[in-house]
């Protein structure tokens, strides 16, 4: 007798981390921000984390040389994907201005896309080529090997406190045209620790030289940036003024037609970087898409790596039914039985998502796969035959969800939390309904010290603002120990009801 548990033992669906998943091209979904992006209607993608703006580049780093209208596209990660970040040196030095970081930005994209095109044409330059070729050189930028992490390295060590032309026979003037031109002759002294000045390098012509050099090769570069948050995460009074300069850089590219540069940002980040005012922000903005994900997006997503599985498909044979006929098959009709409680697709949108309501694919993902796990430990006790129904019962999703509870407590909450960890945990065993008082007494503090820790607490997803009171959303509940009900007395309370 074929057993649910053989089945249940060919289902995959994949990684939840986009670094991870070799599979991603094949179930992929192609988003409204992936078709902007491609579409080069967006330079900057901000998401959540686990909403998918890795897979968005990962995807277009794979395809973008088969997708229609990117045919003189070349698309360069200047950031490494996998391993340290290699922007995270700048955490260990003292804090530059937003000027220096800047320049910074700029020599090294100079360094790094510079180095790709004539690795590209070695042994067969343009004339824009040999001056970039000696420009570099001069500047003790060239590099063999084009790898991001080189000509980072090449830029800092020239680049900030130890940067200082040391010698005066580099002559560069410029063209009618804007472009340099230039005999470099140069030596540097690192000894030196004078701060860099704007007219010590003329970076923006050398710029204007790359871009001379992508036009004469017909190539546009379209130069990403990841991994963000991992570079300068703990290091606020680096992170702030670093990514500020490089959002400046950014607007600063626009200028050029064939150097176009495209940022993948956390959107918490992007918040950081921009308080307090950004000169030209709506110029950023109006090339900036927020990843969205509805729920029949994240129903479609799950049920196309369902797909996938071919032998799992053909043992239920689910192959050809809709998105919605797959999930009918896989779960239960409702997780909690009561005309007052949700279907069992509401039950899981309501539990994968945070106080700001951001539903992360990550989250269904995992949920799905602890489940799995849950209900083939149960299949392991008492095996059903391969036409029980439902494939996943109730109380495996209970466990999936304690286990996610427990998972993302860990990895998201308080590893997001910074300064504001302490107040969290001393919401662990409590109840999940609270107002300003409750909140006071639980933290021991005033109501105006109460006011600012809870807007932080919602700025991060543990609490979510229902009219006067404010709740824990179920995603952290069995990961902190908190139960349902208020912490508070109210004239009408119905904890019964499912939230």
């Amino acid at each position: 007798m074929t057993t649910l548990k053989e089945a249940l033992q060919h289902l995959n669906i994949g990684k939840s981390v986009a670094e991870f998943d070799d599979a991603l091209e094949r179930y992929f979904v192609e988003t409204n921000a992936f078709r902007e992006l491609v579409t080069d209607q967006r330079d900057i993608i901000a998401g959540d984390k686990g909403t998918g703006k890795t897979a968005i580049y990962k995807i277009l780093q794979k395809k973008y040389t088969t997708l229609p209208g990117l045919e003189n596209v070349e698309v360069i990660p200047a950031f490494n994907p996998s391993g340290n970040p290699i922007f995270q040196p700048l955490t260990q030095r003292d804090p530059l201005t937003e000027y220096e970081y800047n320049l910074l930005w700029k020599s090294y994209i100079l360094s790094f896309s510079g180095n790709w095109i004539l690795g590209i044409y070695e042994g067969n330059f343009t004339s824009s080529m040999k001056i970039l070729d000696k420009v570099l050189r001069g500047l003790n930028l060239r590099t063999e090997v084009d790898a991001p992490r080189n000509a980072f390295s090449r830029a800092l060590q020239s680049i900030g406190s130890w940067f200082k032309w040391d010698s005066a026979e580099l002559e560069c003037s410029v063209d009618a045209n804007g472009y340099p031109v230039i005999t470099p002759k140069v030596q540097f002294s690192k000894e030196s620790v004078q701060r860099i000045k704007s007219d010590d390098i003329p970076v923006e012509s050398l710029l204007n030289l790359l871009n001379r050099c992508m036009e004469e090769a017909d190539i546009t570069a379209w130069i990403a940036f990841d991994r963000l948050d991992e570079a300068f995460a703990g290091h606020p009074d680096t992170e702030v003024p670093a990514l500020r300069a490089l959002l400046r850089t950014y607007l600063d590219f626009s200028e050029f037609n064939r150097l176009k540069i495209k940022l993948f940002v956390r959107k918490d980040l992007f918040s950081r970087i921009t308080a307090g005012g950004f000169v030209n922000l709506t110029h950023v903005n109006a090339r900036k898409l927020d990843i969205v994900w509805r729920d029949p997006d994240l129903l479609n997503l799950l049920s196309r790596r369902v797909r996938e599985n071919v032998t799992f498909c053909k043992m239920l044979g689910i192959k050809d039914l809709s998105d919605q006929g797959i999930f009918d098959v896989l779960f239960p009709q409702q997780v909690d039985a009561g005309t007052r409680k949700p279907i069992t697709w509401v039950w899981m949108m309501r539990r994968i998502r945070d106080g700001n309501d951001v539903k992360p694919p990550r989250n269904l993902i995992d949920l799905v796969q602890l489940s799995q796990d849950a209900q083939l430990k149960r299949e392991g006790i008492e095996e059903r035959p391969i036409n029980s129904r439902p494939i996943f019962e109730p109380d495996a999703l209970r466990d999936g969800l304690s286990d996610l509870s427990v998972r993302r407590v860990d990895d998201t909450l308080f590893a997001e939390a910074g300064s504001s960890v302490q107040a969290i945990e001393k919401f662990r065993g409590s109840k999940a309904e609270h107002n300003l008082a409750s909140i006071c007494e639980l933290l021991g503090l005033t109501p105006d010290e109460a006011r600012v820790q809870i807007k932080a607490l919602t700025a991060n997803g543990f609490l979510e603002t229902i009219k006067d009171s404010f709740k824990v959303p179920s995603l952290y509940r069995e990961g902190m120990k908190i139960t349902q009900g208020k912490a508070f007395e109210a004239n009408s309370v119905n904890d019964e009801q499912d939230d």
